[in-house]
């Protein structure tokens, strides 16, 4: 989530215990003894006596780890992209950029249409993967699928001075019309020439965009049931759009995942809003950008910008978009390789504001999982389980046409949906949200949600409420995910949470002053707890678990770094000037073969404390190469965090997102997303990044190649 659209308020009307406190009772003062904390420290936090993960040295592998080959960074405060020395930063496809040669070329002071931005690339950068389109040239040529999470009107607007009506009164349909399209997801294919310049190829037949009005199918125990009813789909098979798309995905089958995070803020609900909206923060009063208000002008087409309010207007859910948001929410599928092919929703993955999708250890015969994190303070981490058993003849393959979207029915439409109930010993378990499964006072999930016996489909549309009940574990945020291929070992960030109290304080409740049934009343506040140990933890953290071969239910956990100025008293992971960083956002665990890889951490700050040092930035650590010491309160601490170094910084009030490294690991892509004044050349479409404006621009999200100048693995 980007803090630009981030709300403060916290949704969760549950009162499950938070991970905070879960944390704090997961402190062995043996470890801390040992390791010469104090016991203010103790009270604090202290260290982490769980179980410790195998990395490679423990486990008796005899392989010499991954060596990090460059000098960490100094911070940087410019409005430029700073890269290690011998290293490249190049700009590629940024906002504006055409797909098709037809379309102008952009120019600073273009004036948008939404025919323009229809057919050019989206706002706002974030989650992305390659996608090849032969075994051959996969690290120089293939298809790049990016998420377009949001906009910033301002830039949007610039031409004109603004938006028109931004927080009061109509919005004109065509401004309308034209923010709908700057959202969503670019299909663009990107490749490299001799010289090792990227470039966009215009024209190629799979470039496409997918916006906020795109139509798509429903799948999975949702489709077709009356929850999802609407004038627009009577039946409940489609919807259209998809919005706010922060964090990403893929599968082994060669498709795209994207995800939607904060889309409840588009809509708005006058009148009695379900109590699932309610639980996800549906706004009251006026959408985020006030999209609804141009319903009723002349040349609205289809309901498109009144399906935005979704007050109950008609005699049924037919007459009006009562449901239009719970056909929001979801996991949407996107075969990149088929021009022609329909966006899918995966709803089986469940409802509530995904910040990605991460596919866990592949095994033949073996379920296929996905991991997710619901990204909103005391939220839940996910994972699905697929029914069908992995094939691995269903794997991608480049160059061939054949129906991919089917493969995704196949493993993401009946499954297991689970969430993550973190124990203070370092273990954990994963909750089945089932309609039979049992909550603490003997009741069914069903029976406690107010649902017939078997109704999966309404499960799946109070995910949110149905964690609640099993008693999942409240988290700081969780963001994205990434997983090591070789061990399954599972990382994910937890990236702040303001509103967290001291370990032994009392919860605040309240209800946000919403009567829901089910859940109850709630937290305000949340202790600090074994996961979640920091009150007020404005820094974050990057946690790591492994599922229990022997229980597929069970999993041990402990926390991997803690995010930190320098000069924090709760500097747990003991971080310098070099690598202090806060709000941990994207991961990606880079895989360089024989159990070994980089973990990359990309950073979305608002901590005062890091950020009046440097700007966002990216990380880069060994896992292998770390050995746990008595009394280190994470993985990473005082005996080893020189392991954790700054690779980049991105320029001035930017967030540095998406990520991911060629398959020949001589080019890293990153988003910069939200810059202020960035990148330094106005009209150009490719140039240095690394390069600072001569004076005011027009700011333009992009992504940036990052590659060795002699051209080796990046890294190393």
């Amino acid at each position: 989530m980007s803090k630009e659209i981030e709300t403060q308020r916290n949704f969760n009307p549950g009162t499950n215990e938070p991970f905070s406190s879960v944390l704090a009772r997961h402190v062995s003062r043996r470890d801390i003894m040992r390791g010469g904390l104090s016991l203010a420290a103790l009270g604090m936090l202290g260290g982490i006596g769980g179980l410790n993960l195998a990395n490679a040295q423990e486990s008796g592998s005899g392989k010499t780890p991954l060596a990090l080959a460059f000098e960490s960074l100094r911070g940087s405060r410019t409005d430029a992209v700073v890269v290690p020395e011998g290293y490249t930063a190049q700009v590629l496809v940024p906002w504006g950029t055409p797909l098709n040669g037809a379309a102008a070329e952009w120019k600073h002071d273009m004036r948008m249409t939404a025919e323009a931005q229809a057919e050019r690339v989206g706002m706002h950068h974030d989650g992305m993967h390659a996608f090849a389109l032969d075994a051959d040239n996969a690290s120089r040529d293939f298809l790049l699928a990016l998420n377009n999470e949001y906009i910033d009107q301002a830039a949007l607007w610039a031409p004109q001075g603004g938006p028109t009506n931004a927080d009061s009164g109509r919005r004109p349909a065509d401004e309308v019309r034209t923010e709908i399209n700057a959202h969503g997801i670019t299909l663009v294919r990107v490749r490299k020439d001799a010289e090792g310049r990227w470039t966009h190829v215009p024209d190629d037949a799979r470039n496409r965009r997918f916006t906020s009005a795109t139509p798509m199918e429903l799948a999975g125990p949702v489709a077709g049931s009356d929850y999802v009813r609407t004038r627009y789909s009577p039946e409940g098979t489609h919807t259209r759009g998809t919005n706010n798309n922060c964090a990403n995905g893929y599968t082994p089958w060669g498709t795209y995942l994207t995800c939607e995070e904060n889309w409840p803020e588009v809509f708005v609900n006058t009148g009695e809003r379900h109590a699932d909206d309610a639980r996800l923060g549906l706004p009251t009063e006026r959408g985020r950008y006030g999209w609804e208000t141009a319903a009723g002008s002349e040349g609205e087409r289809d309901d498109e910008f009144a399906r935005f309010d979704v007050t109950p207007r008609g005699n049924g859910p037919r007459d009006d978009y009562r449901n239009e948001t719970r056909t929001f929410g979801y996991i949407v599928e996107i075969d990149p390789y088929d021009g022609q092919s329909r966006a899918v929703k995966r709803t089986a993955l469940g409802r509530f504001r995904h910040e990605g999708c991460w596919p866990g250890k592949l095994v033949a015969g073996e379920p296929v999982v996905f991991y997710s994190g619901h990204d909103a303070r005391n939220e839940y981490i996910y994972k699905f389980v697929s029914d069908a058993k992995w094939d691995p003849a269903d794997a991608n393959r480049p160059g061939e046409a054949y129906d991919r979207l089917a493969l995704g029915a196949k493993y993401m439409d009946e499954g297991t949906l689970y969430v993550a109930r973190f124990d203070a010993d370092g273990g954990g378990e994963w909750l089945a949200l089932e309609p039979d499964t049992r909550v603490a006072d003997g009741r069914t999930l069903a029976e406690a949600l107010s649902l017939a016996e078997d109704d999966r489909a309404g499960v799946i549309v109070h995910t949110c409420d149905a964690a609640d009940l099993l008693g999942a574990t409240p988290m700081d945020r969780p963001e994205w995910g990434t997983v090591d291929p070789s061990s399954g070992e599972v990382y994910m960030t937890l990236t702040n949470n303001s509103r967290r109290t001291e370990a032994d304080s009392a919860p605040t409740f309240t209800n946000e002053g919403d009567a829901i049934e089910a859940a109850g009343v709630g937290y305000a506040t949340a202790p600090a707890n074994a996961a979640n140990p920091r009150a007020d933890n404005e820094a974050g953290q990057v946690i790591r678990w492994r599922e229990r071969g022997d229980d597929a239910t069970r999993f041990d956990w402990e926390v991997f770094v803690f995010g930190a100025a320098a000069d924090d008293a709760d500097n747990l992971s003991g971080l310098t000037e070099r690598n202090q960083f806060a709000s941990p956002d994207g991961l990606w665990y880079d895989d360089r073969g024989d159990g070994q890889g980089i973990l990359w951490i990309e950073t979305d700050n608002g901590y005062d404390g890091v950020a009046e040092q440097t700007n966002d930035q990216v990380l880069a650590v060994v896992p292998a190469a770390l050995s746990r010491e008595s009394g280190q309160a994470s993985v990473v601490g005082a005996a080893n965090q020189q392991q954790l170094k700054r690779f980049a910084v991105g320029p001035n009030d930017c967030e540095v997102t998406g990520i991911f490294a060629t398959p020949d690991k001589t080019a890293l892509f990153i988003n910069i997303q939200h810059p202020g004044n960035w990148p330094a050349d106005p009209d150009a479409v490719t140039q240095d990044a690394t390069k600072v404006a001569a004076g005011s621009v027009r700011p333009r999200a992009a992504t940036v190649v990052i590659q060795k100048a002699d051209g080796g693995q990046i890294g190393v």
